[in-house]
């Protein structure tokens, strides 16, 4: 399903975004837009994601990993 929403955007941009739809990049603006808007938020995902990561001490979670397989180990069957 999909909803229409209304938009302002600077005229260099509809410029750009006709362009592309000239040139048969996109079959229209809106499907273009919608395009742009998804993959910025894939970005934002992925960023927020890396920023989490870079907060983690690496030495910490090895740490925690090697604790819980030591842990896990017992459990295990015998090869």
């Amino acid at each position: 399903m999909k909803s229409k929403v209304a938009v302002s955007l600077d005229d260099a941009l509809v410029r750009q975004v006709d362009l592309l739809v000239r040139d048969a990049r996109y079959p229209s603006r809106s499907q273009a837009i919608e395009i742009a808007v998804a993959e910025h938020l894939v970005r934002l995902r992925r960023r927020r994601l890396a920023d989490a990561c870079a907060q983690l001490d690496p030495e910490e979670e090895v740490a925690l990993a090697e604790a819980d397989l030591e842990s896990d180990a017992a459990s295990w069957p015998p090869y």
